[in-house]
C-alpha cells in the first residue's frame, strides 16, 4: 500500500469513527439500545484500525503523521476511555451513555478536524483548541439531555480555550515572519542581455474570439490566436520581445517556462516586474544559450490567463533543422483539446523530433504508437544513454516537455494523449491505454551527483489548512502550514548547493516548478535516480510522494517556486527562493 493510498484510507476511517461515535450518542439519546450498540462497535473498530493506519504513516515519515500522534491519538483514546468504560457495565436505560457516546464523537470529529483543517506542523494551540471544542461540545450535550450538569466541564473548557487563544493555533500566525519579497533588485544582469537582438518579436495579449473543433471560444490571447505565435531561435542569438497589452485589464506578463533567464526578465509581476496594463508595454531581452524545448505564459492572475489561452511555445536549435521536428503543445480551452489533430506524411529513414509541451494544470499520458523511439530530451535536458521503448507512455506533468526521437518507418505512427491522436503521419489504428508508463528515474545512463555536500537544505511540506490570515478565511494549499504570502522566503547564497526535500502530505497531485533553476533529481520516495541525470524543472509530486532534488545557487534574484498547478499556486501554494 503506497503511502498516499494510506493518506486517503486514515482519512476514510477518521470520518467513519466520528460518524460511528456520534451516531451511536444520538441512537442512545433516542433509546434505540441496539442500533446505539452496533454504532459503538463501528466507533470503536475504527479507532482501532485508525490506529493501525497512524502507526503506518509514522513509519513512512514524521510530516504524514505530526498531528495524528500528538493530538489524533489522545483524543481518540480519551474516547475510547470514556466511552468504552460506560459500555462494558451498560445500563438499562441506553440514554444514559448517551453523553459519554457523544464525548468520543466529539474526540473523533475533532481529531478528524485538526487534520483537515490544520494539518502540519502540529501545534500546542491546535491540540488546546479541539480539546477545548470537544468539552464545550460534551457540556452543551449533558444539558440539552438533562443529564447531571458539570459546571467543571464547562469551566475547563473555556479556560482551555483561553490558552489555545494564547498560545496561538497556527492558525493565524505564519510559521515565521516571511520578509517581503522586494520588487526592484540588484539582479538584472545586464552584461548577459546587452547584445543586440538577433531576433525580434512583438506579442500582443487581447481578448478574441478563437476556433477550437469547430466551435468558438472566448479567449484571451496573443496575437489573436491559440496558442500564441511560436518563437524559434538558435543558440548564440539575442531574443529581444515586445509584450503589449491591448485590453487584458487585470494586466499580462511574460514568464519563460524552464528558461534560466536573468531575474529582470523572469516575468513574474510584483517580483520582477510590474504587470503589463492596458495600453502598456514591457520590452524583453535575453540570450540564447540554453539549447531545447521551451514556453512562454503570462504570469499575472496566471491561473485564469494560462487557462484561457494566454501561452505559446519557444524553440531553441542548436542549429537549423535537419529532418521533421514538431511542437505539440497540449492544452484544454473551454472544456475543448488543443491541438487539432494533424497527419504529415513522412518519407521513411528521415528523422523526426517530436517535442511535447503540456501546458495544462494536470498530467497528461503520451503515447506513440507504431515505432520504437528514444526519449532524448527533458525540461529542455539531454537524457545520457537513451535506449529505444516500444509500447511505452510517457506521463508529462504540468508546465513539462518530453522530447522524442525516431527514424521515421514505412509505416505510419501516431501520437496519442489521453487516448486521442494528435499527431500522426497516416491511418494508425492502437489501443495504447494498457501501456505501461515509463519511470524517467530508471530511464537511461547513469553518471555520479556532481555533489557531495550541501550548503543549504530545505523541507517543504505540502497540504492543505485553513488559512485565516487574510481579509476572508479560505481553504488554501499550504507549504509548511503557511500560504502565500506568508510563507517565509527560502535564503541562499551564490554558489551554495541547496537541497530540496520536498513532501506531499495532501490528497492531491502537486506540480512543482522553481523559477531560475533547473533541479537534479537525487531520489523519489527513498530511492535513488538510477537512470540518466534528471535536470528538471517541472516534476509531479504524488501524494505521500517524498522527492529530494539539488541545485547549484547560480543565477543571483528573487525566484518564484510554486505548485503549477495554478490554481494550487493562487490557493497559497507559492513562495520564493532569495539570494542574499
Amino acid at each position: 500500500m503506497t503511502v498516499g493510498s494510506l493518506l486517503a484510507a486514515d482519512l476514510a476511517i477518521a470520518v467513519l469513527t466520528a460518524a460511528g461515535w456520534l451516531g451511536a450518542g444520538a441512537a442512545s439519546a433516542a433509546r434505540r439500545r441496539r442500533l446505539a450498540l452496533a454504532l459503538a462497535a463501528v466507533g470503536l473498530l475504527a479507532t482501532v484500525v485508525r490506529a493501525a493506519t497512524i502507526t503506518a504513516l509514522a513509519r513512512a515519515g514524521w510530516w504524514f503523521a505530526a498531528e495524528k500522534v500528538l493530538i489524533a491519538a489522545p483524543l481518540s483514546f480519551a474516547a475510547v476511555v470514556v466511552a468504552g468504560s460506560r459500555l462494558l457495565r451498560p445500563p438499562r436505560d441506553v440514554r444514559a451513555v448517551a453523553v459519554p457516546l457523544l464525548f468520543a464523537g466529539y474526540a473523533g470529529s475533532a481529531a478528524l478536524l485538526v487534520t483537515v483543517l490544520h494539518g502540519y506542523p502540529a501545534s500546542a494551540g491546535a491540540g488546546l483548541l479541539a480539546v477545548a471544542g470537544v468539552l464545550a461540545a460534551t457540556a452543551v450535550s449533558w444539558r440539552v439531555l438533562n443529564a447531571r450538569p458539570s459546571r467543571t466541564v464547562s469551566r475547563v473548557a473555556v479556560a482551555v480555550a483561553v490558552a489555545a487563544l494564547v498560545t496561538g493555533t497556527g492558525l493565524f500566525a505564519a510559521p515565521g515572519a516571511a520578509p517581503a519579497v522586494p520588487h526592484d533588485h540588484e539582479y538584472a544582469e545586464a552584461a548577459r542581455t546587452a547584445a543586440e537582438p538577433t531576433r525580434r518579436f512583438t506579442l500582443t495579449a487581447g481578448t478574441a474570439t478563437v476556433s477550437v473543433s469547430g466551435r468558438n471560444v472566448a479567449a484571451w490571447a496573443f496575437n489573436g490566436q491559440v496558442p500564441g505565435p511560436e518563437l524559434t531561435a538558435t543558440v548564440g542569438d539575442v531574443l529581444e520581445v515586445t509584450l503589449r497589452n491591448r485590453d487584458i485589464a487585470r494586466g499580462v506578463t511574460l514568464h519563460w517556462h524552464g528558461y534560466d533567464v536573468p531575474n529582470s526578465q523572469d516575468g513574474v509581476p510584483d517580483v520582477t516586474q510590474a504587470a503589463v496594463l492596458p495600453g502598456q508595454e514591457f520590452v524583453y531581452r535575453f540570450r540564447a544559450d540554453q539549447a531545447g524545448t521551451y514556453w512562454y505564459h503570462t504570469h499575472a492572475v496566471s491561473d485564469i490567463g494560462v487557462r484561457r489561452g494566454l501561452y505559446g511555445v519557444l524553440v531553441v536549435r542548436p542549429a537549423p533543422v535537419t529532418g521533421v521536428d514538431v511542437t505539440v503543445p497540449v492544452h484544454t480551452l473551454d472544456g475543448l483539446p488543443l491541438p487539432a489533430p494533424r497527419t504529415e506524411p513522412v518519407q521513411a529513414g528521415v528523422p523526426v523530433r517530436l517535442r511535447l509541451i503540456n501546458t495544462d494544470s494536470t498530467t497528461h499520458r503520451y503515447a506513440l504508437a507504431g515505432t520504437p523511439f528514444r526519449v532524448a530530451a527533458i525540461d529542455g535536458y539531454d537524457l545520457r544513454g537513451p535506449t529505444p521503448l516500444v509500447d511505452t507512455a510517457v506521463l508529462i506533468p504540468a508546465g513539462g516537455r518530453y522530447d522524442l526521437e525516431f527514424p521515421a518507418p514505412a509505416t505510419p505512427v501516431a501520437l496519442f494523449v489521453d487516448g486521442r491522436a494528435v499527431y500522426s503521419t497516416g491511418p494508425v489504428s492502437a489501443e495504447t491505454r494498457g501501456w505501461p508508463a515509463l519511470d524517467p528515474l530508471t530511464y537511461g545512463a547513469g553518471s555520479p551527483a556532481p555533489w557531495s555536500r550541501f550548503d543549504k537544505e530545505f523541507t517543504l511540506v505540502l497540504d492543505r489548512g485553513l488559512d485565516l490570515r487574510g481579509l476572508l478565511p479560505r481553504y488554501a494549499h499550504t507549504v509548511n502550514g503557511a500560504a502565500d504570502p506568508d510563507i517565509p522566503p527560502q535564503v541562499v547564497r551564490r554558489g551554495d548547493v541547496v537541497r530540496f526535500t520536498i513532501v506531499n502530505r495532501s490528497l492531491v497531485v502537486h506540480p512543482w516548478h522553481l523559477h531560475g533553476h533547473h533541479v537534479l533529481v537525487l531520489s523519489r520516495n527513498g530511492k535513488p535516480a538510477s537512470g540518466s541525470p534528471l535536470w528538471w524543472d517541472s516534476f509531479d509530486v504524488r501524494p505521500g510522494d517524498v522527492w529530494e532534488v539539488a541545485f547549484r545557487a547560480d543565477n543571483p534574484g528573487v525566484w518564484a517556486n510554486h505548485c503549477h498547478n495554478l490554481a494550487h499556486a493562487e490557493a497559497g501554494m507559492r513562495l520564493h527562493l532569495m539570494y542574499s
